[in-house]
């Protein structure tokens, strides 16, 4: 086994080198192979059912699935747990979040939240290329997946660049594919930065997630053609089901 390192606990694979495998991720690597054998949307058996057949308690069961739930190999479904496909991997890219999805042959969608209108802030007016108290707009949608909901996008964008926005755009609808096809607005480059945070009670429950699922949150300011600010971007995903991709060349 090829060996990977952490400060004061080096581990091979997930195994402590004294050797002493923790009762709940021997079950783990148990239900992995379960996992397996059921196949993507296959049902998992019950809390109570795992700890009878692996003659463990159900605290101990309760950890491995909190584990494999967290890495996304299983979902909740209703009332039970059922084996997740592949996550989804979106480019990091200025291809929009519609253009990543389908590439993968599931479905996008968005469910619109809330747009609306405010005097913009002086600590977003330069990354929008706005005067401090100008109108800008605030869009925020739910991301879907082939119906799941997956994470949680807000877009803030100056009146000026799209005036009707609250009339002309479909919020289920790609807002690069807006901008490109009905205002001929081309996006140039972009400043990305990537961190992992918890979502808030609210974000949660507009995902339909635990509080406590690691997120994935991105936030984009991104320019057109001509170089100037266009919009910034605050994206939240969920860990469980996206993973990133990048290519990398020589400086």
């Amino acid at each position: 086994m090829e060996p990977t390192h952490s400060p004061g606990s080096p581990v091979r694979s997930g195994i402590p080198e004294h050797g002493r495998i923790p009762k709940y991720y021997a079950v783990k690597a148990r239900i992995s192979a379960l996992i397996g054998e059921l196949g993507e949307g296959g049902l998992l058996p019950t809390e109570r059912d795992l700890a009878e057949r692996y003659e463990v308690s159900r605290e101990t069961v309760r950890q491995a699935l909190r584990e494999l739930l967290l890495e996304g190999r299983l979902r909740r479904a209703g009332r039970g747990t059922v084996v997740a496909g592949p996550k989804l991997e979106q480019p990091l890219s200025l291809a929009s979040y519609t253009e990543g999805v389908r590439r993968q042959g599931r479905r996008p969608g968005r469910h619109l939240i809330g747009l609306e209108q405010f005097p913009c802030p002086p600590g977003l007016a330069p990354g929008i290329g706005a005067e401090p108290g100008e109108p800008v707009w605030h869009m925020e949608r739910v991301l879907l997946a082939d119906d799941e909901r997956v994470g949680l996008e807000s877009t803030y964008v100056r009146v000026a660049r799209v005036p009707r926005l609250d009339s002309e755009f479909q919020p289920d609808s790609s807002f690069y594919g807006y901008l490109r096809e009905r205002l001929g607005i081309s996006f140039g480059d972009a400043d990305e930065k990537l961190e992992t945070v918890l979502a808030t009670p609210r974000e949660a429950l507009l995902i339909g997630t635990p509080p406590a699922l690691p997120m994935l949150l991105i936030h984009r300011f991104s320019r057109d053609r001509d170089g100037r600010p266009l919009e910034r971007v605050r994206s939240l995903y969920r860990g469980d089901r996206f993973s990133f991709t990048t290519r990398l060349g020589p400086e």
